[in-house]
């Protein structure tokens, strides 16, 4: 199994994070090592490599929370993992549990308070960024949790670059022109960037911020949609604090 690490985050002695590739029990086109239900993939199959993902971290199934993602802005609190709720950002200040979130594409970000304990994780395509989820949940630490930015550590997992995410019009107009890019009539989009800014604005020291330079559409390694269509897979990127928690 391939694993894609933040070096960032590996500094962190009671802090896990990562991002699983096409990689992983020998599974085979088009699907590969797949962590998503919704793709036509067999379920026995899903929960294996779920399982086997999770198990890297030290976790069972029971002990990872997923959330139904719905490309908005809502964030929950994770007091104990449990059903799937619809949302694309979650934060929990329970040890011993991880946050999932589900990507082949979308910008995959990873918090974590050093000083209050806090870890959350945010799935951000364009409607997400667009709606600031991001801020938003740096917002949501900061009531819930008092996370001051000069504690918060950032990761920006594999995500496809501006360089190769073609959007439309109507998509690039909420977007400041500074996260455009025109070539040949075409318009680009520059999510990472929007969501580093979002974290620089916010506060955050610009050391305790990474950006992952690999691109999902370019590394053959990982699931694209963009590149792949419906034969595209889902990765997870995981993220959890050692210990144990009271869910």
């Amino acid at each position: 199994m391939k694993i894609i690490t933040s070096q960032l985050f590996e500094k962190i002695p009671n802090v896990e994070v990562g991002f699983s590739t096409k990689i992983g029990l020998e599974r085979k086109p088009p699907l590969n090592f797949n962590m998503s239900l919704s793709v036509g993939d067999e379920k026995k199959a899903v929960l294996q490599n779920r399982a086997y993902f999770f198990k890297s971290f030290g976790l069972a199934l029971n002990r990872v929370q997923i959330q139904k993602q719905v490309h908005g802005d809502r964030i929950q609190i994770i007091e104990k993992v449990g059903e799937l709720n619809k949302s694309d950002a979650m934060i929990t200040a329970q040890k011993g549990i991880g946050l999932a979130i589900s990507s082949a594409d979308c910008n995959n970000i990873y918090l974590y308070d050093s000083k209050n304990e806090v870890i959350a994780g945010v799935h951000s395509g364009w409607k997400s960024t667009s709606l600031r989820i991001l801020e938003k949940t740096l917002i949501k630490m900061s009531e819930v949790f008092n996370s001051k930015a000069e504690n918060i550590f950032a990761w920006v997992g594999p995500a496809i670059s501006g360089k190769n995410y073609e959007v439309k019009n109507d998509v690039a107009t909420l977007f400041d022109f500074k996260y455009q890019t025109k070539t040949d009539g075409k318009i680009y989009l520059d999510l990472k960037t929007a969501n580093l800014d979002m974290l620089k604005n916010f506060g955050v020291p610009p050391n305790q911020i990474e950006i992952s330079p690999i691109c999902s559409f370019e590394d053959e390694d990982l699931h694209s949609f963009r590149r792949e269509g419906a034969e595209s897979g889902r990765a997870f990127g995981l993220i959890k604090m050692d210990g144990v928690s009271d869910s």
